[in-house]
């Protein structure tokens, strides 16, 4: 079902507001009926999946996918990337300045990718002749 251009604009202020009186007056609704209206409109299955679907879009625009992380892991590595630093120029003047980043940088971006690829693993030999000894020595209550 489609939401009405009001039923939408609702949905989107009760996503900046979060509160769905004050989300069906920003949304035109009247002020003596919005308390009810915007009650209502939350208990539509369609404006709730809208909302929900709004939602779930903002969280994954605001955290970074696996891929991305990784992408950038391999440019710090690679040392594709620059960080801004000050630079004096002379009587207390300063500018902005791009810098490649140090080795230490570039050094720990590889190590969380090899951790991600499990290259660092610690090499235990076990071979199975183990034996296993039990020493009673708990002392017996009187």
């Amino acid at each position: 079902m489609k939401l009405t251009i009001k039923q939408q604009k609702f949905a989107d202020e009760y996503i900046i507001r979060g509160n769905a009186t004050e989300a069906a007056i920003a949304a035109g609704y009247s002020p003596k009926t919005a308390h009810q209206i915007g009650h209502a409109n939350l208990d539509k299955p369609h404006i709730k999946a809208y909302i929900q679907e709004r939602l779930d879009q903002i969280q994954s625009e605001k955290i970074a996918s696996q891929e991305e992380i990784l992408e950038y892991l391999t440019s710090v590595m690679r040392g594709e990337e620059q960080e801004p630093v000050l630079k004096g120029m002379g009587e207390g003047a300063q500018e902005v300045i791009d810098i490649n980043l140090q080795a230490k940088d570039r050094i720990k971006a590889a190590e969380l990718l090899g951790k991600r690829y499990s290259l660092w693993t610690d090499k235990v030999d076990l071979d199975g002749g183990v034996s296993v000894t039990f020493i009673e020595d708990v002392p017996l209550d009187d």
